[in-house]
Parts: structure tokens; sequence; C-alpha cells
């Protein structure tokens, strides 16, 4: 039998490199698994999302601790979100900032009483959708713009919500399939230490309906083209 000394020294190079890994994937970067359609159609389910984790704050490695923050999230990133209320792993879109005043009206979006805007996006319908069933539209605000998915066949409960303001440090979000999201509409506001990444692109995807073939025209896919 070896003496755990020696199986220490056999194997640290491969510790270390685990260790390197479980550090680089809990602060710096790292991929996630999307389960979930409430960010269709910019997200699928089967994506594996690029995370960047020092997007927003250095922090130390697997906890919420910031050590220093590096930038403000922006309205329209794209975050994972660590939520308590939930008590999982979120993908949602930046809507509201701290200080906004932020409203839905039969899905119509409002920010400080302005109307988004919105037109037709020409993109190919997502399998299952046929045009009597879903609408694809580029919802604008500002400067910002991306899609979202509006379910006639199953519009939802929450297509109208608010007004509400949005307190210091936290954001609302919402889900791009806005009739099939559960997001601040139904959890509330989310803190800025539960915002553990922004993303950008899918790293690969793979079709679970299709036995989980990839999905080769996903792989690199910047997810909003208006993100440069």
């Amino acid at each position: 039998m070896k003496s755990g000394k020696k199986l220490l020294g056999e194997y640290k190079g491969l510790l270390a490199f685990v260790a390197l890994m479980v550090v680089f994937r809990s602060a710096i970067a790292d991929y996630n698994v999307v389960p979930s359609g409430s960010m269709m159609p910019t997200v699928l389910i089967g994506d594996r999302i690029l995370v960047n984790k020092m997007a927003y704050d250095l922090r130390v490695p697997l906890t919420h601790i910031s050590l220093l923050r590096i930038s403000q999230p922006q309205r329209g990133d794209i975050v994972t979100v660590d939520s308590k209320e939930a008590k999982e792993l979120l993908l949602k879109r930046v809507i509201g900032l701290p200080g906004d005043v932020v409203e839905l009206r039969d899905n119509v979006l409002y920010i400080n009483g302005k109307p988004a805007s919105y037109t037709n996006a020409k993109v190919a319908p997502l399998e299952g959708d046929v045009a009597a069933q879903a609408d694809y539209l580029s919802e604008r605000i500002g400067h910002e713009s991306h899609l979202v998915r509006l379910s006639e066949a199953a519009p939802s409960l929450r297509s109208s919500y608010g007004p509400v303001v949005v307190p210091p440090d936290q954001y609302l979000m919402l889900g791009d399939n806005r009739d099939n999201s559960a997001d601040s509409r139904y959890y509330g506001f989310f803190h800025r230490d539960e915002l553990m990444g922004r993303t950008r692109r899918i790293a690969f995807s793979l079709d679970s309906e299709r036995g989980y073939m990839p999905r080769f025209d996903r792989i690199g896919h910047l997810l909003d083209t208006s993100v440069q």
C-alpha cells in the first residue's frame, strides 16, 4: 500500500490542475448548459453558453464575495443569476436598472414611461412554432435591441406587470420568451451579488430531440447581433 504522502507526490500535478480548473470556472470563465426555453429564441434548450465570470466582479472562488467591482450590468445584458428566491441558476436578460420604473402592458415594455418599439423579426420560426402560434419581434429600448417571442396560443398571465421601481443595487430581469419565463415577475428583483456572469456567445449546442446531435450552426454563435 502506498502511503498518503507518496500518493500526494505522485498525483500532485493532477491535483494542482483540478484546483486551477475549479478556480478558473468559479471566478474567471465557465460554460453552462441551458435546460429551459425561457430565453428562446435567443438561447435554445441544449445550448452551452460561454460565461464571463469577471464581467462585473472579481470574486473569491466558490463564493459570492466580491473583491473588486469591475463594471456595472447594462440593460440588455444576458446574465446568469444564482437566485436565492428561485433556488437555482437562472439565465435572464437585464431589463430594469436601479432607479428605473418598469412596466409591462399586454407584453409592451415601458421603461421610465417610454414604450419600447417593436418590429417583426425576419427570423426562421423555431421548430414546433407556426405563424398562428408565436410571433418573433425585435424589441428596442434606446440603442439596445433583442429578439422576443410572444405566444399567441398561450399568452402569459403576467403579460401585464407593474409599474415597479427597481431598488438600489438590484435589477429587474425578464426572459426573451416572454410568455414562458419565470423571471422578476415571479421572483422579484435580483440583487447584484446574485449576478454571476455575462454571456454573449454559444460555445456549442446539442439537440436532445435528435439524439443529442450537434447544432453546427450554433458553434460560436453570437447571441445578440447588435453586440459587437
